[in-house]
């Protein structure tokens, strides 16, 4: 029996992709063998691919993609809290020590991703899996549903009665609004989507700002809010958004600083206000973020899957922004 991969050139660009086959590996040592079956893209996988992170992808070549669900079907020796059946999340950050928060090993970059059917992991990089998630909506949590979670309730963490702003409609947003909501915060989401608005106001969004529209989205924001501001700004954007992001924030609030779809990172920046560098989660945070999501019955969206295949096809759809949540493909 053989197993399928993706393979990315760094820089290459989408049309670069190959497939290959090739046999199924076996797990030394502290390792499990995974039967992969979901995964999702995250925005920094296009950036691989087009080589807007240079140095960090694996040279030649890397196996694509950091988020997936699979089965382990197999544990190398002197593993003792996994076995065949267990439903796992692998770790984006392989190898990471207990309490760190970073490892040099970044599954879909500096390490070979999940944009394949099997491949063994270092068992203390594999999460568990609760039953209440399918493997689509648990493919969602390893990057973007940790990301969202750190920003949360990571430096300042929200309370029941505080509000948040999401920036946008994809995986980090929605998985931080579904956060914030369960935790009893309010939340409010801009885009340039009314349609899009629509769908986040009935996954529990209380205010909806079309930033197009209205170029002021700030002013506008803390209108439709009787004049209140709000706690944390989950920044997805960028430096473009970054004062009016402050402008909206209440005081001793912060913004959670995490993408830059719109400009560069706003890490680092002195606006006055507090802004907090935010990354992928550890092991804990993780573990701490599924049960959360099993006890308020979350369910994480995924907008539209593609086949192992079609990758290509699925990263030019991430690429369009025509998507609301993440972006799934299928491994099976």
């Amino acid at each position: 029996m053989l197993m399928k991969s993706a393979f990315a050139q760094g820089g290459k660009g989408i049309e670069a992709l190959e497939f290959r086959e090739a046999a199924i590996p076996n797990p030394g040592p502290g390792e499990a063998l995974v039967r992969l079956r979901a995964a999702t893209l995250n925005f920094r996988d296009l950036l691989f691919i087009k080589g807007m992170l240079p140095g960090l992808a694996k040279e030649p070549e890397y196996v694509p993609l950091s988020c997936a669900t699979g089965e382990v079907i197999a544990v190398g020796a002197g593993v003792s809290d996994l076995k065949p059946g267990d439903r796992v999340n692998p770790q984006f950050f392989q190898g990471i020590e207990p309490g760190a928060r970073h490892s040099p090993d970044m599954l879909g970059g500096s390490a070979d991703g999940v944009a394949r059917t099997h491949a063994v992991f270092r068992a203390d990089s594999l999460c568990l899996t609760p039953d209440e998630l399918g493997d689509l909506e648990a493919a969602t949590l390893p990057c973007a549903g940790l990301t969202a979670w750190t920003a949360v309730f990571g430096a300042r963490p929200i309370q029941a009665g505080e509000r948040v702003l999401v920036q946008g409609t994809g995986g980090v947003s929605l998985a931080a609004l579904q956060w914030a909501k369960a935790a009893g915060a309010e939340v409010v989401v801009t885009s340039s989507s009314d349609a899009k608005l629509h769908r986040a106001r009935a996954l529990g969004a209380d205010v909806t700002v079309n930033y197009r529209t209205t170029p002021d989205w700030a002013k506008a924001a803390r209108e439709q809010s009787g004049g209140k501001g709000v706690d944390i700004v989950v920044d997805v954007a960028g430096t473009h958004q970054l004062e009016a992001s402050a402008s909206v924030l209440n005081d001793g609030g912060i913004i959670a600083a995490i993408g830059m779809l719109d400009g560069a990172f706003s890490w680092g920046k002195e606006i006055g206000q507090t802004i907090v560098p935010v990354s992928v989660g550890n092991r804990e945070e993780h573990q701490a973020m599924t049960a959360f999501a099993a006890k308020h019955a979350i369910r994480p969206i995924v907008d539209v899957v593609y086949d192992l295949n079609h990758l290509a096809d699925a990263l030019r759809h991430l690429e369009s922004g025509r998507f609301f949540g993440k972006v799934g493909v299928n491994l099976l």
